[in-house]
């Protein structure tokens, strides 16, 4: 048999994922570029999402199960007006409000907001990776299916206004795992009364890594040594690593 395409690469990379890419495209193009043999990523982006996205390759890997239980933190713009099928710009306007001045204030906001940290039931999107029968929801929703969904609790443990106008608003959040931020951004525009979609969400944070030190794919390609940005086995944060493997790091 042929030797598996690749190298024994160890670490973990910090990528500020580009708009219009998957996830896992993303991750691949890092895996090919860096000829690591095995690779992948402790969460899900949306392509139109861009920001933190942890790659993990060779014995790195081993925090991805870890990493699914991990907080995580968004920038996420909404715009009112317009609610989308899909939660966000890349979905079809399915109702809409005619703005005033009085439509969102400041004051409304503040109103609303605080319904929406601690723990709270959303109902998972149609357009979402979760499975009903062994199928994603979002293959059901392209043939038009809406399957009744049970609400799921999630936390919302920070939830602040960076930018409002009568347009849009900016909001940093800071949640635990299983949050859709679309989600969030329809039910707030509800509660609002204007409706609301995403039209853009960048990820800062994903358990203890942010994206301090995070390097772009186009950065990569500019480096001499790829392998340089690579967080090595000893240096990722403790409890992560199974600690037999980090032990055995250490001893090198």
């Amino acid at each position: 048999m042929g030797r598996k395409r690749g190298q024994d690469i160890d670490g973990v990379l910090l990528l500020d994922k580009q708009f219009g890419y998957s996830s896992n495209q993303s991750l691949q193009r890092v895996r090919r570029m860096l000829d690591a043999k095995k690779g992948g990523h402790t969460g899900t982006l949306d392509p139109f999402a861009t920001g933190l996205l942890v790659c993990c390759f060779g014995k790195a890997t081993k925090i991805c199960g870890t990493m699914l239980d991990a907080d995580k933190s968004y920038i996420a713009t909404l715009q009112f007006g317009a609610e989308t099928d899909s939660g966000d710009l890349t979905g079809t306007v399915v109702q809409e409000a005619q703005l005033t001045a009085e439509s969102v204030t400041r004051e409304k906001i503040d109103l609303v907001l605080p319904q929406f940290r601690g723990s709270i039931l959303q109902i998972p999107p149609m357009h979402s990776a979760l499975k009903r029968d062994g199928r994603p929801l979002y293959e059901y929703a392209r043939q038009g299916i809406v399957l009744e969904r049970e609400p799921r609790a999630v936390v919302i443990h920070d939830l602040q206004v960076q930018a409002l106008d009568e347009t849009s608003m900016v909001l940093a959040v800071d949640c635990s795992k299983g949050t859709y931020i679309r989600t969030l951004a329809q039910d707030i525009g509800r509660a609002l009364g204007c409706f609301a979609h995403l039209t853009a969400l960048r990820r800062t944070r994903v358990g203890p890594f942010d994206l301090t030190g995070a390097t772009t794919i186009d950065e990569l390609e500019q480096m001499e040594n790829r392998l340089t940005p690579l967080i090595p086995l000893n240096e990722i944060p403790d409890g992560l690593l199974p600690s037999n493997i980090r032990q055995k790091e250490d001893t090198l």
